[in-house]
């Protein structure tokens, strides 16, 4: 059967799946709409959060980046399961046992003060559209690799297809189509790499095949990694070249803004007790652990086979000649995503690092004018299979995959940002006796405005999914996470605290980020380029969040300190949200 058409196949029956999902589970109040009724089993929430989490970013584009950068970019890993961690510790049972829907809501009432509750939500839509506009460019990723299009064209039809499901289910159609979302993800993820992992290695296991010998070569496969990458003038795979400064940030940064990020944290709304959050947050590590095991896997042996493919008689012999170039190439060249420019004109492919001043004499004496090969590092896990010449079902199944993970996490996203704005905004602050069923609505209307929103956004991204996404975790980071956490564990904490505390992290750190990547990210806007040499004490953009969090957190404490203390029913209020008891007691206030 032709490729095109089993695309076409496998990927519609998934629509049509999440569709008929979400007419099945569709919202009718709003209570179902912000929270499921906080009907959802911890086990079904626990697979519909890892949906939720594993975004276009995780399963589209962190493989890419670890496989373009190598150890370096493990960070990723590092710091969103450890997010994970701090976010079942210290955040998700506490919040639920408050009772409300919405983040803002629990910083406002918290806090005792509606501009707090304004603020929060202002922090809430700048880091969630700035999340979705990774998943819009995953979502473009995705379904121009289905559809043969240019990802332009993609992120149109991905907006399409989100807006109905989203738009109609709420919560709970978001939750159940999420579950089955996960049940596609984890099989289209893990059934290349398991293929790739046993045709490279013979160990079918991808984590351990990652460590074995590379069959081909009789070496270990990473060893062969950096052979013949370095062969080509890029660095070491396996070697740290970041500073350990800049790590360090970029880990924190990603963990505490996994912990502050609402799209995340609404869904320990949806469970009936207290108990059951913490619960769900467990079974949501298991659930992600088995894709975020196979990535580094999926990098390593991806890269290699890149250059495989390229140098099909190794890299100290001339590249593949362009007419002869792997099926991979000719596919992913529709969608505009692999480049090749024939600098010298000699009709082969040249692929290497034309920024090494070391490697400059062997390209010279090669005959090379400049790297002719651009490869999108969001293409990476959906090129997978073609690249390690899998059959045409595992190729489908991956471009199905990759479209249910940014689908899935677009939707949570683009619920977290329209209730705020119904709940928190409209009925929180405009039109307190707005009726639910206009409540509704103004959710419904909130939520369509959000997705034509982040499609345009999505069509001028600033960076790849996993890149953009970090700048969400930051801005994540630097405003709702501290405030969070003081409303839970500092009772001495107040209004004007909090507040100034927020305001400081975010303009901080969306001032920083502006500087680099262009106001509103759009492109020739930035003050200066966004290279290691500008950067202040060489902290990254997607780093800085770590310490928009340290300014949070201090002006806090320092206003706080210097203003009235909060009300004696308020800082009972947080003790009681400690207690390890039914999740009714803090509700009532």
């Amino acid at each position: 059967m032709d490729q095109f058409i089993l695309n076409l196949l496998v990927v519609g029956a998934t629509f049509a799946l999440y569709i008929g999902i979400a007419i099945w589970a569709r919202a009718g109040s709003t209570a179902e709409f912000y929270a499921a009724s906080q009907g959802i089993h911890p086990v079904t929430n626990g697979m519909a959060t890892a949906a939720d989490w594993m975004s276009a970013a995780s399963f589209i584009s962190m493989a890419g980046l670890i496989a373009f950068v190598g150890y370096d970019n493990s960070t990723y890993l590092m710091g969103w399961t450890g997010g994970y961690v701090l976010l079942a510790l210290l955040l998700a049972p506490y919040l639920r046992k408050f009772g409300r829907f919405t983040v803002p809501e629990f910083i406002g009432d918290r806090f005792y003060s509606l501009p707090a509750r304004l603020v929060a939500v202002l922090a809430l839509i700048v880091a969630s559209v700035t999340y979705v506009i990774g998943q819009m460019t995953g979502v473009g990723v995705a379904f121009s690799n289905l559809l043969e299009v240019p990802s332009h064209i993609g992120i149109l039809i991905g907006a399409a297809v989100v807006f109905f499901y989203a738009v109609l289910g709420g919560m709970k159609g978001i939750t159940y189509t999420q579950v089955a979302q996960y049940v596609v993800l984890i099989t289209a993820y893990t059934i290349p790499a398991v293929f790739v992992s046993l045709a490279m290695t013979g160990n079918p296991i991808p984590p351990l095949g990652l460590f074995s010998e590379h069959t081909a070569s009789g070496q270990p496969l990473l060893e062969r990694l950096d052979d013949v990458v370095t062969d080509l003038g890029f660095r070491e795979y396996t070697m740290n070249h970041d500073s350990m400064l800049n790590m360090t940030l970029f880990t924190l940064s990603l963990m505490i803004g996994t912990a502050g990020l609402p799209h995340v944290i609404i869904r320990f709304f949806t469970v009936p007790k207290v108990a059951d959050a913490r619960w769900s947050a467990g079974w949501a590590l298991v659930f992600i652990a088995l894709l975020y095991l196979v990535a580094p896997a999926v990098g390593a042996m991806t890269r290699l086979n890149i250059i495989d493919t390229i140098y099909p008689e190794g890299t100290d012999n001339p590249p593949v000649q362009f007419e002869e170039r792997p099926d991979w190439m000719r596919t992913w060249e529709v969608t505009g995503l692999v480049n090749w420019d024939d600098l010298n004109e000699d009709g082969r492919v040249q692929f290497y690092n034309d920024d090494s001043d070391d490697f400059a004499a062997e390209a010279e004496e090669r005959g090379w004018e400049g790297n002719e090969l651009t490869v999108n590092n969001d293409i990476l896990v959906l090129a997978s299979p073609q690249i390690g010449g899998l059959p045409g079902w595992v190729i489908a199944l991956a471009a199905a995959g990759g479209i249910a993970a940014a689908l899935s996490t677009a939707a949570g996203l683009l619920l977290a940002i329209s209730g705020t704005i119904s709940n928190d905004v409209v009925k929180g602050w405009l039109a307190p006796n707005i009726s639910e069923r206009g409540e509704l609505l103004t959710a419904r209307i909130a939520m369509a405005l959000a997705i034509v929103l982040a499609t345009y956004l999505g069509l001028n991204p600033p960076g790849f999914a996993a890149e953009t996404v970090a700048l969400a975790f930051g801005l994540a980071a630097a405003s709702l996470f501290p405030a969070l956490m003081m409303g839970i564990f500092s009772p001495k904490i107040n209004d004007k605290g909090a507040t100034t505390g927020m305001l400081v992290g975010l303009l901080f750190t969306v001032a920083y980020i502006f500087t680099y990547k262009g106001i509103f990210f759009i492109p020739g806007t930035n003050f200066l380029p966004d290279t290691s040499e500008y950067w202040v004490f060489g902290i990254a953009t997607v780093s800085v969040g770590a310490v928009g969090a340290m300014l949070n957190f201090a002006t806090a404490f320092i206003i706080s300190s210097m203003t009235e203390e909060p009300p004696e029913e308020i800082q009972e209020l947080v003790e009681s949200i400690r207690v390890p008891r039914g999740s009714g007691g803090a509700q009532d206030h």
